[in-house]
């Protein structure tokens, strides 16, 4: 059974990429398990923890077809209708209010 290799904060050898990094490289991890670890330490806490995967073994991100296209664009009209008054508010309802803030005010 074999350990992860820890690295400290910016330590990490090139060949290495959290998530966030091989997305804006227009990547995924692809199935890859995680290659290493990288630990940020803090002063009163446990140290931040950010998971590494190789850029060798990263796939390409698969494009957004028309069937996903229409169902985010749902997906994002559902969150903007008050479930009271049943109209579009035009942003993004707060799921701490529940409903548009006019009709939070109200109640």
């Amino acid at each position: 059974m074999s350990t992860l290799p820890v690295y400290r904060w910016r330590l990490a050898p090139d060949g290495y990429a959290t998530r966030r990094q091989l997305r804006a490289r227009g990547l995924r991890p692809g199935g890859q398990e995680v290659a290493a670890t990288v630990e940020r330490p803090r002063r009163r806490r446990g140290p931040l923890v950010a998971h590494l995967y190789r850029v060798d073994l990263a796939k390409p991100v698969r494009p957004m077809t028309p069937g996903r296209w229409a169902a985010l664009a749902k997906a994002n009209t559902a969150r903007r209708i008050c479930p009271s008054c049943r109209r579009d508010v035009g942003y993004v309802i707060p799921t701490s209010l529940g409903t548009c803030v006019p009709c939070h005010d109200t109640t």
